[in-house]
C-alpha cells in the first residue's frame, strides 16, 4: 500500500510533464501536481520507509 503512494505520485508528475510541455492541458495538470506532492510530503512525513 505504502508504493502505491509513490506510484501515483509518479504517475501525477508525468502527466504534469507531459501537459506543461503540450501546455493544452491546462489547470487540470497543474492540480494533479500539487496532489502528486502533497501525497510524497504525508509519506515523508509519517516517517515510513520507503522499501
Amino acid at each position: 500500500m505504502g508504493n502505491l503512494l509513490y506510484v501515483v505520485a509518479v504517475i501525477l508528475i508525468i502527466l504534469w510533464a507531459i501537459g506543461f510541455i503540450g501546455y493544452n492541458a491546462g489547470a487540470v495538470i497543474h492540480i494533479l501536481l500539487v496532489i502528486a506532492l502533497i501525497a510524497v510530503l504525508l509519506r515523508i512525513i509519517q516517517g515510513k520507509k520507503i522499501i
